[in-house]
């Protein structure tokens, strides 16, 4: 039996639910793991024999190898649990949510202080 999900119905936006977390699981779990710095270090010298240790999905893996966040939230992932990913990259999350948006970090700071993104502009 499908439940009625009528939340899902915001423009722009992939809402994190039991559903979504079920599909992430196991990318979420791989990016809490980069919370020990052995793992950091682990991931950086060979992201994909890293990521070959997790039971997540090709695609899961292919859209973190090309940081494509907005794919990983697709799939499963979780912004917060996808921020281990930037700082393990060196980057502030205002610089991810840039890059998720297409925008510069400067522009992405910019947007929100005047008010937020305008809904329109969707996500993947």
């Amino acid at each position: 039996m499908s439940l009625d999900k009528p939340y899902l119905d915001v423009p722009g936006t992939t809402i994190f639910d039991a559903e979504q977390s079920r599909k992430g699981y196991h990318l979420n779990q791989f990016c809490m793991s980069l919370m020990k710095a052995d793992n950091r270090e682990r991931f950086k010298a060979g992201e994909r024999a890293y990521l070959d240790e997790w039971p997540m999905t090709e695609e899961q893996k292919q859209a973190v190898m090309a940081r494509d966040l907005n794919r990983c939230i697709a799939l499963g992932g979780n912004i917060y649990f996808l921020a281990k990913i930037g700082a393990t990259d060196g980057k502030s999350f205002q610089q991810m949510a840039g890059s998720m948006t297409g925008m510069s970090e400067e522009e992405y700071r910019n947007m929100m202080i005047g008010g937020g993104r305008d809904p329109r502009w969707g996500t993947t």
